[in-house]
């Protein structure tokens, strides 16, 4: 069943709540079946994840995405048979893609596939960098896989891929980082970031927990729109930033399939 999205509560109720929608997205989880065996996400409704653009909504044509084999006996992230939501796969396979006609950014690829940390950091302020690379560290970061690509309109978009050692981890990380009713740490040029409660109940994913934010009007010459989501052993960060206005449509749509993706 769809997990809700959280709404603004006290900062007092926060990591309550994240505890919540961790247990709520526990009971909601399947397995996945036939290990090794690779699973199409691109036959969704279009109105559930739209995974191909169409003119009337601003949504883009990404190519058909499959996830990528298990190794041979290992359960998914979401199994009940993987306490520690241990994601068995390639994360390096698991970043969505760009979409068609977008010019790839390919600095995000990093060393071999693998990010460094100070490549993650430069997206925030200058003054909140040292605290999150300390708490990156203190949660023992593994790696990090991203990718980024720019569309003919603009848009920039960035994914950040972030594993750590199990579920339990990530949990009490992004109940540190990204909290109800405004991000914990500022990224470079967003201004001031606010809740985004409009995300389509529709492109909910069973078992992934995600906290969006939009930047604050007035903004400055773009308009920066973020969120965390939670799966498993991996945070992700999802950003997209455009001169003028970043519409809401690419952004939940990339989301949405970032999320099929790690579920």
């Amino acid at each position: 069943m769809p997990v809700p999205t959280p709404t603004p509560s006290p900062p007092e109720d926060r990591r309550f709540l994240r505890a919540a929608l961790r247990w709520t997205a526990a009971v909601a989880v399947f397995a996945v079946a036939g290990a090794g065996t690779a699973y199409g996400i691109s036959s969704l409704e279009r109105t559930d994840v739209p995974g191909l653009a169409t003119a009337s909504d601003g949504r883009w044509a990404y190519p058909e995405l499959t996830a990528p084999p298990l190794p041979e006996g290992s359960p998914g992230p979401l199994a009940d048979t993987n306490p520690a939501g241990a994601h068995y796969a390639d994360l390096r396979e698991l970043v969505l893609p760009a979409p068609e006609g977008a010019t790839e950014d390919k600095a995000l690829r990093g060393d071999d596939g693998w990010l460094a940390t100070k490549d993650l950091l430069a997206e925030y302020v200058e003054d909140d960098r040292d605290e999150l690379r300390q708490k990156l560290t203190d949660h023992g970061l593994r790696h990090i896989a991203a990718r980024g690509w720019t569309t003919d309109d603009g848009t920039r978009t960035r994914i950040y891929l972030l594993q750590f050692g199990t579920a339990a981890v990530v949990d009490e990380l992004s109940g540190d980082i990204a909290q109800v009713g405004r991000p914990a740490h500022a990224l470079r040029g967003a201004g001031e970031s606010v809740w985004d409660g409009d995300f389509p109940e529709k492109a909910t994913v069973s078992g992934v927990t995600r906290m969006m934010y939009t930047e604050a009007e007035p903004y400055g010459a773009e308009q920066v729109r973020h969120g965390y989501l939670t799966a498993g052993d991996v945070l992700a960060l999802v950003v997209q930033s455009r001169e003028g206005t970043a519409p809401a449509v690419p952004f939940q749509q990339t989301a949405a399939l970032q999320s099929r993706l790690l579920a």
